[in-house]
C-alpha cells in the first residue's frame, strides 16, 4: 500500500502522476472536492489496481449508526461491514424496551439486503431519553426485571429481523460489576439458543483496579467470558469538554489492548476505532469550552480552506493543525489513512478479531479501502 504526504507545489495530477495511477481514481479514493485543492501535510491513500483476498487475516468489521443516518452514507458504508450496530434501544424500570426516537426498521432491510447482520444495540437509556445508571442496578438486582427485559430484547430481535445484541452499559457502579457480568452471560445462554449472539462494549481500562466510575464496574476477565465478543472503547482520550488532544492516541490505545489480551481471549477482541475529530477553540478553559464534533472529512477541507499545513503527532500516531477564523484561534484533532493504519497495525500485531467504528453517521471512504488493503472482511 502506499501513503502519500502532500509537500508544497503539489497537484492531484502530480502526485497520481509519480504513481501511476489515473487521477480519478486517487481524487475518488480520498473523496477530494473539486477544485481538488490540498493542504501541505495532507494524508492521501494511494490506491491499488487489485485488492487481493488470499492469505490476509479474516476481520470481524462493524459500526454503530443512529437510525437518522442518512441513507447516502448508510449504503457507501455496508458494503464493508460485517454487522450494522443500531443505537440505540434502552430500557424501562420495568424491563420494557425503549425504541429509538427514530424507525430503524429500513436499516435493518437496508443491512440485510447487503448481506450485512443488523445488531439491536442496548443501553441503560430511560423512557426520559437520558441516559440512568440506576437502571443498570435495577436490571442487575432484580430478576423479575431482567426477565423481562431479556424476553422483550428476544421478542424484538426476532419481530424486527435483528441478527445478535450488543449491549453498551457505561459507568457501571463497583457495586454491580460481578452481577453485570453475570446478566451479560444470563443474556448470552438465552440468545445463543436461538443463534444470536451477545457482543459487550468495554471503557477502556489499563489495569483490572482501575479507579473511576467509568472503569470500577466493568470486569475485563468476567466480560470476555460472559460474551461471545468484545469491543474495546478506545476513543475519546480527547473529547467534547475536555482539552485538545488525539481521540485515540496510539499510545493510550496500545495500553488499553495491553491490559485487554491479558484478561479476554484475542479472538473475542474487537478494536474500537473513532471516525470523527473535533475543533476547540484556544484558550480552552475547563468547564467552559466545548469542542465542536466533526467529521474527518470536514477536518480536512477546513485545513485547506484556511490555507494550514497539517501535522502529525508521532507518539499520539494523529494529525492536527490550529487555524484563525474571526481572531478566535482553533485546534483540531481527527483520523486520516496514518493514524488508522496505526490503529490497523495493532490489530494485526496483536492477533485481534474484529474492528468496530464509533460512529459511522459520516463516510471517509480511506478508512474503508485501507482496511480492505490489509484484512479481509467477514461476511
Amino acid at each position: 500500500m502506499a501513503i502519500y504526504v502532500v509537500k508544497s507545489g503539489d497537484s492531484v495530477d502530480t502526485i497520481s502522476g509519480s504513481f501511476g495511477i489515473p487521477t480519478g481514481e486517487l481524487i475518488w479514493a480520498n473523496e477530494l472536492e473539486y477544485p481538488y485543492r490540498l493542504a501541505v501535510g495532507q494524508a492521501l491513500y494511494v490506491p491499488e489496481s487489485t485488492v487481493e483476498n488470499e492469505g490476509k487475516r479474516s476481520l470481524y468489521s462493524f459500526g454503530y449508526a443512529y437510525p437518522f443516518i442518512s441513507e447516502e452514507v448508510l449504503r457507501e458504508t455496508l458494503p464493508h461491514l460485517t454487522s450494522l450496530y443500531v443505537f440505540s434501544y434502552g430500557f424501562t424500570e420495568e424491563g420494557d424496551l425503549v425504541a429509538p426516537n427514530a424507525d430503524d426498521t429500513w436499516m435493518i432491510q437496508e443491512a440485510k439486503q447487503s448481506g450485512v447482520r443488523p445488531v439491536l444495540v442496548l443501553t441503560p437509556l430511560g423512557a426520559d431519553g437520558r441516559f440512568n445508571n440506576n437502571l443498570v442496578t435495577i436490571v442487575v438486582e432484580n430478576q423479575d426485571v431482567q426477565e423481562r427485559l431479556i424476553w422483550n430484547l428476544g421478542r424484538t430481535i426476532q419481530e424486527k429481523g435483528f441478527r445478535g445484541l450488543d449491549i453498551d452499559f457505561e459507568y457501571v457502579e463497583a457495586k454491580d460489576r460481578e452481577g453485570y457480568a453475570a446478566f451479560v452471560g444470563r443474556v448470552r445462554q438465552v440468545m445463543n439458543l436461538f443463534g444470536y449472539p451477545v457482543t459487550v462494549a468495554l471503557a477502556p481500562k489499563t489495569s483490572a483496579g482501575q479507579p473511576g466510575l467509568l472503569y470500577e464496574g466493568i470486569d475485563y476477565s468476567l466480560l470476555g467470558q460472559a460474551a461471545d465478543r468484545v469491543m474495546l472503547m478506545t476513543y475519546e482520550w480527547g473529547y467534547t469538554y475536555g482539552p485538545p488532544m488525539a481521540v485515540a492516541p496510539i499510545n493510550m490505545v496500545r495500553r488499553v489492548v495491553d491490559y485487554a489480551v491479558s484478561a479476554i481471549p484475542r479472538e473475542k477482541i474487537s478494536l474500537g476505532i473513532p471516525n470523527y475529530g473535533y475543533d476547540w477553540t484556544l484558550p480552552y478553559v475547563r468547564g467552559t469550552t466545548r469542542a465542536e464534533s466533526i467529521s474527518n472529512h470536514e477536518a480536512i477541507q477546513r485545513a485547506i480552506d484556511f490555507g494550514v499545513e497539517i501535522q502529525f503527532d508521532e507518539t499520539a500516531k494523529s494529525p492536527y493543525f490550529r487555524y484563525w477564523q474571526y481572531g478566535i484561534l482553533h485546534e483540531v484533532w481527527f483520523e486520516d489513512v496514518r493514524s488508522l493504519k496505526a490503529k490497523y497495525d495493532l490489530i494485526e500485531e496483536y492477533g485481534l478479531t474484529g474492528a468496530g467504528f464509533w460512529q459511522l453517521m459520516s463516510f471517509y471512504r480511506p478508512a474503508w479501502l485501507l482496511m480492505e488493503e490489509m484484512f479481509r472482511i467477514q461476511r
